[in-house]
């Protein structure tokens, strides 16, 4: 497909003015200045990556910064791994993203909700003409959140909320510290070194983030399947695939799964209550995308839902919660 640099770059533009036009403009020209600095310290070949985005489409190269570092500040986001009764692993996720970032009266929904829809795309990643992995990802955005790497593995990005936040990370990184990884990057790099389930899992555990995060990690094999607890700097805790005794899924939203999700976002009791209604024998892709698209899983928040198998690589369908729908 071709893709026209000026309505890409009027899509991104909107997209990025979602946040900017609720910024004094004085203080908005001071935020370029030190995007435009901290583009300066990200690693290779994201910064030149990053750089020739905002070259191409004509837009300043610290508000692409800025587009590329969101997952950093605040996502909301669903991810399943299940294992059907033949051993055939199903992964799947959501992706919410936009709360409190605008609201379209006219039509019912967060902008930056509506206007990230307009920009997703599946993207293949290829290397001597042969495809490496597959990512659900965004224009112009550099990192992913969402891919996989037939045959070996398929990987979400789940943003943790915590008190330490993105925020600290990127204070420490304004700082001076750069061993920390930015989250976007990371699982790129995961996506293009790691060449199996358990080299990419070694490296989620043990980096040092700039944000705390679940990482949900699926595999090819039976039983491979994981939920990864990570603060800045360890993991905190392992869920994982048990079939011997009855744990043929993990869900995951953006609680620590050993706490109680708060009253006003619990998507985790109803997405295990669907994927209980289901059972093991129903595992697959109608299921998944089943629990995916039912509310409050299912909410004005939901850009896309994604399913991957290291089978059958990535599907992604754009999802629009029509009124009555719950904002998250």
């Amino acid at each position: 497909a071709v893709v026209s640099t000026q309505s890409t770059g009027d899509e991104i533009n909107d997209l990025i003015s979602t946040v900017t036009d609720y910024i004094n403009k004085n203080v908005l020209a001071v935020a370029d200045v030190l995007l435009e600095v901290l583009a300066k310290t990200l690693p290779e070949p994201y910064r030149s990556e990053m750089k020739g985005v905002a070259d191409t489409i004509g837009l300043p190269e610290g508000h692409i910064v800025l587009y590329n570092i969101f997952y950093e500040v605040f996502s909301v986001c669903t991810s399943i791994v299940a294992e059907d009764p033949q051993g055939q692993l199903y992964h799947a996720r959501n992706l919410d993203f936009g709360l409190f970032l605008g609201w379209d009266n006219s039509n019912d929904t967060w902008l930056m909700t509506e206007r990230l829809r307009k920009i997703i795309r599946n993207v293949d990643f290829k290397k001597d003409g042969e495809t490496v992995f597959q990512s659900a990802s965004f224009l112009g955005y550099v990192g992913l959140m969402t891919a996989v790497k037939a045959p070996s593995f398929a990987l979400t990005l789940n943003e943790r909320f915590n008190k330490e936040g993105g925020f600290i990370g990127i204070y420490q990184w304004i700082m001076g510290d750069r061993s920390a990884a930015w989250m976007g990057f990371l699982i790129r790099d995961v996506m293009e070194n790691a060449n199996s389930y358990s080299e990419a899992k070694n490296i989620l555990m043990t980096h040092k983030l700039v944000a705390p995060a679940y990482f949900i990690l699926s595999g090819n094999t039976t039983g491979e399947g994981v939920v990864i607890t990570r603060s800045l700097t360890e993991t905190l805790d392992v869920q994982a695939l048990n079939i011997t005794n009855g744990r043929y899924y993990l869900l995951q939203t953006n609680y620590d799964p050993w706490t109680t999700c708060p009253f006003y976002d619990d998507r985790r009791t109803p997405g295990n209550i669907c994927m209980k209604q289901w059972k093991q024998d129903n595992v697959g892709f109608k299921s998944l995308f089943n629990v995916l698209s039912t509310k409050p899983n299912l909410n004005k928040l939901t850009v896309y839902t994604s399913i991957l198998t290291v089978r059958d690589g990535l599907t992604t369908w754009m999802q629009d919660c029509k009124t009555p729908c719950t904002p998250w």
